[in-house]
C-alpha cells in the first residue's frame, strides 16, 4: 500500500489499537518477572530484558509476514486471530499476571524474553495481519509496542480500568483484522475477489458480510461468555 495513503493510516491505527490491547499483559510479565531481583538488577533486567524480547518479537513478525504469503495460511491466520479477538473479550483460560519470577538476572532476562515469545504470538499476528505485508508498518508496530512494553503497564491497566470501551474496539479491530486477512486469501479469491482487481458486486457483497460477521460475532459472543461468569 502506498506510504501515508489512506489505507496506511488506518491499518497504521489498527496497530496501534492492536498494540494498546495487546502489549500491556507483556509489560506485567516483564515486570513480574524481576520482581525478587536486588534494587540495583531490577531496572537492568527489565531494559535488556525488553531488549531481548522486542527482538525476539521481530523475528517472529517478520517470520509470520514472510508465512502469510503461503497460500492458505492467511486464512489459517485471520482463524486463529478471530480466536485471539474472542479471549480478549471472554478473558478465559489461566492469568497471566500470575507469571514466574527469577532471583538471578540472567534468570529474569531468560524468563522475560520466553514469556513475551510465548505471550507476544497475538500480537505479532495482529500486527502481521493489519500491516497486509507493507513492511514499513510491521517496523512502526514494533516501534510503538516497544514503549507500551517498557513503560506502558500501568498507563495501560488504567486506561483500560476507566474506559473499558477500549478492550471492545480492540477486540472490534482484531476481528476486523482477521476477517480481512480471510477475505485476502488468494484460495478464497473466487469467493471474495481480488482488492487489485475490480470485483463483482457479490464479491463486494461477500467481504462486506465477512467483515460484519466477524465483528459482531465476536462481540456478541464475547458478551454472552461474560454475562454467564
Amino acid at each position: 500500500m502506498d506510504l501515508f495513503s489512506t489505507p496506511w493510516w488506518s491499518a497504521l491505527l489498527a496497530i496501534v489499537l492492536i498494540d494498546l490491547v495487546l502489549a500491556g499483559d507483556n509489560a506485567i510479565v516483564i515486570a513480574l518477572a524481576a520482581r525478587n531481583l536486588p534494587p540495583q538488577l531490577k531496572g537492568k533486567a527489565i531494559l535488556w530484558g525488553t531488549v531481548g524480547a522486542i527482538a525476539v518479537r521481530a523475528v517472529m513478525t517478520v517470520g509470520v509476514v514472510w508465512l502469510l504469503k503461503i497460500p492458505g495460511l492467511m486464512a489459517v491466520g485471520g482463524m486463529a486471530l478471530l480466536w485471539i479477538a474472542y479471549q480478549l473479550l471472554a478473558d478465559t483460560g489461566v492469568d497471566e499476571h500470575d507469571g514466574p519470577s527469577a532471583t538471578t538476572f540472567m534468570g529474569a532476562m531468560k524468563t522475560i524474553i520466553v514469556a513475551d515469545a510465548l505471550m507476544g504470538v497475538d500480537n505479532v499476528l495482529g500486527v502481521a495481519g493489519a500491516a497486509h505485508g507493507a513492511f514499513d508498518l510491521v517496523i512502526i508496530g514494533l516501534l510503538i509496542s516497544v514503549p507500551i512494553v517498557v513503560y506502558g503497564s500501568t498507563v495501560v491497566l488504567r486506561l483500560v480500568e476507566r474506559f473499558p470501551v477500549i478492550i471492545q474496539l480492540g477486540a472490534a479491530v482484531l476481528a476486523f483484522t482477521a476477517a480481512k486477512m480471510v477475505v485476502s486469501e488468494p484460495l478464497l479469491a473466487s469467493i471474495f475477489g481480488d482488492a487489485h482487481m475490480p470485483m463483482a458486486t457479490e464479491q463486494t457483497a461477500a467481504r462486506w458480510a465477512a467483515y460484519v460477521a466477524a465483528v459482531l460475532g465476536v462481540l456478541a459472543t464475547g458478551w454472552r461468555v461474560k454475562q454467564k461468569t
